[in-house]
């Protein structure tokens, strides 16, 4: 019974961290991608012992988040290009 309580923790925290890590991607770059790792982590222990809900849409939610980043980081370097910022 105890086990079964971590694993539904762990999966909670998975998806707090994904929830987490979408909302700051715009604001705070760096805690988001620390974030979506941890959710990650969390939901691969969670999932690793048994199947959760709560675990799969943490893992989606940071995985989300992540592509959201890379996007993200994707269209400043092309808009700091364009504009000759980090271009030589």
């Amino acid at each position: 019974m105890e086990e079964n309580k971590q694993q539904n923790g762990l999966a909670i925290a998975s998806m707090i961290c994904g929830i987490l890590s979408i909302i700051l991607t715009c604001f705070i770059p760096y805690v988001s991608w620390a974030l979506a790792i941890a959710g990650i982590i969390l939901a691969a222990v969670s999932k690793k012992n048994g199947k959760s809900g709560m675990a799969t849409a943490g893992l989606v939610c940071s995985i989300i988040a992540l592509a959201i980043g890379v996007i993200f980081i994707i269209v400043v370097v092309i808009a700091g290009v364009s504009i000759g910022m980090l271009g030589a």
